[in-house]
């Protein structure tokens, strides 16, 4: 099967976090169409975990949900900044701790039917204490959980963001 081929493209909104484009495409079955695609820079997740197991959440307040969401530290990549360094960043700002030690746990598409958004996943370990230092707009609390409750509250659905599910369902495999 062939891939689509690109036939123009418009720009429509180009906001803080997001792009918007039209494209005008032939589908690998000839047929052409026009797609919305939101354009975004990529974003790091990460699983923190502290010296007795557990991993570091943050119950945080997304306006999009209307309301709290359970989900790992996460944050969009800064201009020509590498997922690795968002990582540690977005760990430190949002839990206060320095990860010692990153592991790769690979990236996901988060929603390829609209997106070109891509995060990459890794876990966190050999934690030191530093400082929070949250944005203007980001309310959250930590909650340490164990391990294994944490990957449970995933597959139960109590944890329903999807970065957070791919995330700790990877854990297991890195640790």
């Amino acid at each position: 099967m062939g891939d689509a081929k690109l036939l123009g493209s418009r720009s429509i909104f180009d906001g803080r976090v997001v792009r918007l484009f039209v494209d005008e495409i032939q589908l690998p079955n000839g047929s052409r169409c026009e797609l919305e695609v939101i354009r975004h820079c990529g974003a790091s997740a990460v699983v923190p975990v502290d010296d007795e197991g557990n991993v570091l959440l943050v119950r945080q307040y997304r306006h999009a949900t209307s309301g709290w969401i359970l989900e790992v530290p996460a944050g969009k990549l800064d201009d020509g900044e590498l997922p690795d360094a968002c990582a540690r960043r977005e760990v430190e700002e949002e839990t206060g701790y320095r990860p010692g030690k990153l592991v790769s746990m690979g990236w996901i598409w988060t929603t390829p039917g609209f997106t070109d958004e891509k995060i990459w996943l890794y876990a966190a370990t050999d934690l030191e204490p530093t400082q929070q230092q949250l944005g203007e707009d980001e309310v959250l609390e930590v909650e340490r959980h164990p391990r294994e409750h944490a990957v449970e509250l995933a597959l139960s659905g109590e944890i329903s963001d999807a970065k957070s599910v791919c995330a700790l369902l990877r854990l297991g495999r890195f640790l």
